[in-house]
Parts: C-alpha cells; structure tokens; sequence
C-alpha cells in the first residue's frame, strides 16, 4: 500500500501549490505536532510529580513515626533506610515539576535543567549496568554483607526488620546462607539470656500460623538447637542469598524488558524534551 501524501490547503486542489502556501501547511502541521506533544508531556509529569509526591510523604511519615527526628536517633538518621525513600521522592518530585512548569511556562531554562538531569540519569543507569555486570561474582559477597548486617539490627530498626521478614517470608527461606546466620544477632544467639535465645524469627518457620488462623510469633523459639533433620520440619533450613539468586534467574526475562522499558521512556522524554526546547526557541527568534 503507498503511504498517502500530505493534502495541500483547502482550496489549492486544482492548482499547484506554491513554496510559500507548503510553507504554511507544513508549519501548520509542526505546530498541531509541538502542541500534542507539550500537553503530553506536561501530563506525564503532573503524573510522576504526583507520584514524587507520595514517596516524599511516605519516607516522611516514617521517619516521624519513627522518631527519627529525636535529639538521641537523629545522629543515626544517615543510614536510615527511609531516608533513601524520602530523598528519592524529593529528587522525582523537583525533576518532574520543573519539567512541567518548563513546558506550562515554555521556560527553556527549566527545560535544559530537565534534559540534563534526565540525561545525567540515563547515563548513571548505563554505568551501573556495566558496572554490575563487570562485578557479578562480587555482587553476591555484598549482598550476603548487607543481609547479616541487616539481621544483626534485626530487633533494632523497624525498616530492616519489615525488609528482612519480607525477603524469608516471599522467599521461604531463612538466614543469609542458612538458619544458623541468626547466631550473629544478640537476641537469637545461643548465649542471649532472653527467651529468643536460641531461637529465628516467626518468618523463618514452614507454618508460623497456629491452626491456620492465628500468628504464632514462638514458632521459631530453639530452632537453633535442633539438628537439620529435625528443624527442617519447624524452619526453612535454606539461606536467602540462593533464593534470591534463583528468583533472579526465573525473572531474568521479565526484569530485562522493565529495565528496556523504564530505560526507553525516559530516552523518550528525553528527546520530547528537546523537541520543545527547540520549538519554542525557534518560536521566539521567529516571532
């Protein structure tokens, strides 16, 4: 099928159009263009602004929950997971606004300041990938640092706690490389003198639901001191780092086609972003 041309201005059918009457059509034709794609991207932001928004409010209401803020927590705020949140809603939020006001208020200022940003984001992506991919065999000694650190503020932090019990629960595992990692927090270790002594969390256990209805926070209460034989019925025996490489290696394909996707929006915005940075340049020399 031959693709259809252009139609020259009403009322030019039966003669030849002249340059300067192509001109006007085709000026008209960039200008209905430059108008859809400003009011689309103008959405578009208002709806990650939004969004910025939320995760700003949420990172908020759990630092305050958690007192974060007091006199004798507030030296400790730094490696606050929910900071990270708070930050990261900040940062969508004034990178998606400016870029809508830039477009609302056609500011070439706030629009470079958008293109830069969500180049400087792309690349920093790009980075990350090849750095991860260079640093494979590493990733997992990181990763086995970070969930004994996290098991070892187990009792302490609330965020960790909530990820961690997550992970075992989604995962059906326990501990980093097994359930005996529990020894490394002081409430689960063997020489605690607590009644967890000796003991994994409730999320570590096969059936942590007593008659299949009520949580039963005890279910893990001296697991540690079973031998494999007998805890595999009570816990999982299996550490998480191989549940979360095996999770990794089934969703491969799926978390491939997200990171093309998310990689591919925003390469998208990118180039809107410019097409209106030089539309309305070309608009204010020209008019």
């Amino acid at each position: 099928m031959k693709e259809s041309t252009p139609q020259p201005p009403e009322g030019t059918q039966h003669a030849h159009p002249t340059t300067a009457q192509w001109q006007h059509f085709l000026k008209h034709l960039y200008s209905l263009m430059d108008h859809f794609l400003k009011y689309l991207f103008i959405i578009c932001n208002l709806v990650f602004t939004v969004m910025g928004l939320v995760v700003l409010g949420l990172g908020m209401w759990g630092l305050i929950s958690k007192e974060s803020f007091a006199q004798e927590k507030i030296s400790s705020i730094g490696t606050d997971p929910m900071l990270i949140v708070m930050s990261l809603g900040f940062v969508l939020t004034m990178l998606c606004l400016s870029g809508c006001v830039g477009a609302l208020r056609e500011n070439c200022f706030l629009l470079k300041l958008f293109s830069f940003a969500v180049l400087t984001l792309i690349a920093v992506q790009v980075l990350l990938g090849i750095l991860a991919y260079s640093m494979q065999g590493q990733i997992g000694g990181y990763l086995r640092s970070g969930m004994l650190a996290a098991m070892v503020r187990y009792q302490d932090d609330l965020d960790l706690r909530f990820i961690t019990d997550e992970i075992q629960t989604n995962l059906q595992c326990c501990g980093a490389d097994n359930y005996r990692d529990w020894e490394v927090n002081i409430y689960y270790n063997c020489s605690a003198p607590g009644v967890l002594a000796c003991g994994v969390p409730a999320t570590c256990c096969v059936d942590p639901l007593e008659n299949g209805t009520v949580w039963n926070s005890q279910c893990g209460v001296g697991a540690l001191m079973l031998d494999e034989f007998s805890a595999q019925s009570v816990i999982f025996l299996g550490g998480c780092l191989g549940g979360i490489s095996r999770w990794i290696e089934l969703h491969q394909t799926q978390i491939g086609i997200v990171s093309i996707v998310v990689v591919g929006v925003q390469i998208l915005t990118l180039f809107v972003s410019t097409r209106l940075l030089e539309s309305i340049q070309w608009h204010k020399a020209y008019t």
